[in-house]
């Protein structure tokens, strides 16, 4: 008997090494997926601004739904309340004062500020 129950608790160990690997890979996925999405949208916004809003859109899902972050690279490339594919000169720009930059969406307005000093010290 006492055999058997090591058996079935070393069988769940490896269930669990298992279960870990399998969602680190569901992760690494998740992050090719959402680095390919926003080259698109990249390469797309030209020609198609909101098909370029529409990959953010599903990058940003996809990201919800497999527990990722998006990479912070990334973070700056999309307006946070509309959701836009953000491109300088385009449709955002982009005004240095001091220590502080700001990033405005000409679609909805919004103005994301970026403090120059915390990323130096990062």
């Amino acid at each position: 008997m006492v055999q058997g129950a090591f058996l079935l608790v070393h069988e769940g160990a490896e269930m669990a090494k298992r279960k870990m690997r399998k969602k680190d890979v569901v992760r690494k996925i998740a992050l090719e997926r959402i680095y390919r999405l926003f080259e698109l949208a990249e390469k797309s916004f030209e020609k198609h601004p909101e098909r370029s809003a529409r990959y953010v859109e599903l990058a940003l899902k996809i990201g919800k739904r497999c527990n990722v972050s998006v990479p912070a690279e990334l973070k700056g490339k999309f307006c946070k309340k509309c959701g836009a594919f953000l491109k300088a000169g385009m449709n955002s720009k982009i005004r240095i004062a001091k220590h502080i930059v700001k990033v405005t969406c000409l679609n909805c307005g919004y103005t994301r500020k970026i403090n120059l000093i915390k990323l130096q010290k990062a």
